[in-house]
């Protein structure tokens, strides 16, 4: 059976929103970026996240203790309508101990290319790299 996700969203005034699941704290997102985070800014922090998520949990069962993980996004966008996305590029610190290149290359390649969901749901032609530090 498929799985769904419900959230609303309420107006609050220009073009400042807020919205989330019922039940949970409210995400505030202004289109003009002034007040809050944009909605297209917002799709690099869920994809950020989403990425952090599955590495913690691919680190952990590769017995990584993690310390640190930072992850920095960079989104490229078009300069005519729509302004979606062309590029992605994410950079990461990771410590802790059992952090080897290795390791850490797959448990990100493994996000990117399979597990994270924000990814997966963008057009298949937005080309996603990334550079890693191990500290």
């Amino acid at each position: 059976m498929a799985r769904e996700a419900t959230v609303s969203v309420r107006w609050r005034d220009g073009l400042v929103f807020e919205g989330g699941p019922a039940g949970r704290p409210a995400v505030v997102v202004d289109g003009n970026s002034t007040e809050a985070t944009s909605p297209v800014e917002l799709l690099l922090v869920a994809a950020a996240t989403c990425t952090a998520s599955d590495i913690v949990g691919i680190l952990e069962k590769m017995r990584v203790k993690l310390r640190v993980l930072e992850i920095g996004v960079r989104g490229t966008r078009r300069e005519e309508q729509p302004r979606r996305y062309t590029a992605i590029h994410f950079d990461l610190t990771v410590a802790g101990e059992g952090a080897d290149e290795t390791k850490v290359r797959r448990a990100i390649d493994l996000s990117i290319e399979k597990y994270c969901s924000v990814l997966a749901s963008l057009a298949p032609d937005i080309p996603v790299d990334y550079a890693v530090r191990i500290a």
